[in-house]
């Protein structure tokens, strides 16, 4: 029941402050285990989770920061929050995030780790790579345009809402693992996952990624 009503409130709020467009909707995937993999503009890219899926077997990965406050301590349980040590290896957190993807749970992740600095495209972080190349499940690539904080809290002051777009990409499959050369094959495999999400960014938000020969390639086909 409470985590009824605390979507509901987040569905709520969100239509108050933005006008979202989800394009591609339809590559979304009604059950089974995959990770939701997005770019991290703003504060409101987490909460778009709540707003997009019709789903509630999904869970994401936050800053252990947040877990100083026992509000959002109590947030984050109803909320399939698993808080994250982002400077140190977490295994606890990993067997969590692994155990629920065995379970079919969907993964909620931005693999830049944090929000951007300069409202563009950060460079990824290799987890979800790794993460997708040893249980092989699907990657979903999503795209958020207009979430940054200054457009959203500008818009705030003025009463007036945010339009938000959510572009959903196609699902694929990460190869496993080489026996040699992980490394390079991890910043690969990263590389492909961020750069599937620049191709359906606006020029601007490109960033890390605006001239990746992999991108390049991808907004050719």
């Amino acid at each position: 029941m409470t985590k009824t009503i605390l979507r509901s409130i987040i569905r709520a709020l969100i239509r108050l402050v933005a006008k979202i467009e989800i394009i591609n909707k339809e590559n979304l995937r009604e059950s089974g285990s995959y990770a939701f993999a997005t770019n991290h503009l703003g504060i409101l890219d987490a909460l778009l989770a709540y707003y997009v899926l019709e789903r509630w077997d999904f869970f994401i990965p936050v800053a252990e920061k947040w877990e100083e406050s026992a509000f959002l301590r109590w947030l984050g349980k109803h909320l399939n929050v698993i808080f994250i040590d982002r400077f140190n290896p977490d295994i606890h957190a990993l067997r969590e995030i692994l155990r629920r993807m065995n379970e079919g749970q969907v993964l909620i992740i931005a693999p830049e780790g944090t929000r951007s600095r300069n409202e563009k495209m950060a460079e990824g972080k290799s987890g979800i790579s790794y993460l997708a190349s040893k249980t092989q499940f699907p990657v979903i690539p999503v795209a958020l345009a207009g979430t940054e904080d200054r457009v959203l809290l500008g818009n705030l002051k003025r009463l007036k809402q945010t339009s938000v777009t959510v572009t959903i990409g196609e699902a694929f499959t990460l190869p496993p693992l080489p026996k040699t050369n992980k490394d390079e094959a991890l910043s690969e495999y990263t590389d492909e996952i961020m750069c599937k999400i620049a191709a359906m960014l606006p020029e601007k938000y490109r960033g890390f990624y605006a001239e990746h020969e992999r991108l390049k390639e991808l907004l050719e086909k």
